[in-house]
């Protein structure tokens, strides 16, 4: 690797990191050029591999305005043997104070199709040659309009009393269903939203909705339908036989005030819940798995 260049990227040089094709189009990604205008690309925090004035690779860690938390990698794309990747992010590490997040965003189904593992694994096993460690993995699911199921009446919805009656149900829940955009909750606002979504959803919670079994809140749904786009930001449960009306009782508030598509992530541990959100006409877009330093616990 004597003909290997490893350095940051320098004001100006966003067409150099725009050089190698985009490995896997199918994904949504802000391009690098908006998240540089954005201010959440910086030069500084862009690493690149040159192997005979070629990029062969390429590291992009995003911390939005005003975030609370450190940069996390956000995009990683390697032309080139597994320890190309490493040698970048270990560069990159120690100028940027040592190794963080990152979140390899991944096409939906992606453990099955032969021509994505093509592409992953090369800067997959270079994040672990790098020292990072696989922490787990979230899928982003999409409802886009699919007729949604009947209620059977057992259940009523209403929204919350007041935001005491939220944080009192929130502290109830012992683990979510699911929790859309909990990582920039964390590293933006400083948030955790399964103990404390209002802190980063904000108080209006016209849209949220109690379902209510004989008199006795049984489950909440905290949506956003005015962030970047609508989605069910929160789904928590004391009684999991009210999660498939919930669910739809919420994308149906959604839809009614005008969503033609609303976001959801689950863990993918969570596989009855994967099931009701398909089942409830939504459809993977995307998985992240999450890698970290093995001293955090992400």
């Amino acid at each position: 690797m004597t003909d290997l260049v490893i350095r940051p990227l320098v004001a100006g040089e966003e067409n150099l990191f725009d050089s190698m094709p985009d490995p896997l189009p199918q994904l949504r990604q802000v391009a690098y050029a908006d998240g540089i205008a954005g201010g959440g690309y910086r030069p500084e925090n862009t690493w690149v591999a040159l192997r005979a004035g070629r990029l062969v690779g390429r590291a992009a860690w995003l911390l939005p305005p005003r975030a609370v938390g450190a940069p996390w990698l956000d995009r990683f794309d390697l032309d080139a043997e597994p320890e190309v990747g490493a040698e970048l992010l270990r560069a990159a590490h120690e100028a940027l104070g040592g190794p963080g997040l990152y979140y390899a965003a991944l096409p939906a189904h992606w453990r099955r199709r032969p021509e994505v593992l093509a592409v992953v694994r090369a800067p997959m096993e270079a994040a672990r040659l790098a020292g990072l460690v696989e922490r787990g993995e979230r899928l982003r699911c999409s409802w886009t309009g699919t007729p949604l199921p009947a209620s059977s009446g057992r259940y009523d919805f209403r929204a919350p009393v007041d935001v005491a009656e939220i944080n009192a149900l929130v502290a109830r829940v012992v683990e979510p269903d699911v929790l859309t955009g909990v990582e920039i909750a964390r590293v933006v606002g400083g948030v955790d939203l399964a103990t404390d979504p209002l802190a980063w959803l904000g108080e209006n919670t016209e849209e949220w909705r109690v379902a209510v079994d004989a008199g006795k809140p049984v489950g909440l749904a905290g949506t956003a339908g005015d962030a970047c786009f609508p989605l069910l930001a929160y789904l928590g449960l004391r009684d999991e036989a009210a999660r498939p009306e919930l669910l739809a009782e919420a994308v149906r508030v959604l839809a009614a005030s005008g969503a033609r598509e609303v976001i959801a992530d689950v863990e993918s541990h969570r596989v009855a819940v994967l099931a009701e959100l398909e089942r409830t006409g939504f459809r993977q877009l995307r998985s992240r798995v999450v890698f970290a330093p093995p001293n955090n616990q992400e």
